[in-house]
């Protein structure tokens, strides 16, 4: 819920891109529009979720990752981090990343 919540603040911005675009429909419930579990979502995003669920407020959220961040993660960072005002450590293989109100340290170059 907290992910479809930031995706509409999001598109309320100008995102164009396709985070939880694919659903599958929960077995236990009416084919009603909106429901369904996402799917296809980067292991960043997912993380960046739970960290905002767990982490007090105020706090940076770091996160590791194994392979180089997408151009559509690294964008949804930058909205995220200025929606919810909160700074973010993003560590892929090549840099870290550090959003901050929309922006990040590595100036879309990466």
């Amino acid at each position: 819920m907290l992910l479809d919540e930031l995706e509409s603040k999001m598109r309320e911005r100008g995102y164009r891109g396709r985070l939880g675009s694919a659903r599958v429909s929960d077995a236990h419930e009416d084919e009603e529009e909106g429901k369904g579990v996402m799917v296809g979502v980067h292991s960043e995003i997912l993380a960046l979720a739970f960290g905002l669920l767990v982490v007090p407020n105020g706090m940076t959220i770091r996160v590791m990752k194994n392979l180089r961040m997408c151009s559509d993660c690294h964008e949804v960072f930058k909205l995220i981090s200025a929606i919810v005002e909160s700074e973010f450590v993003v560590r892929d293989l090549n840099r870290f990343h550090h959003f901050k109100l929309g922006s990040c340290s590595c100036n879309d170059y990466w």
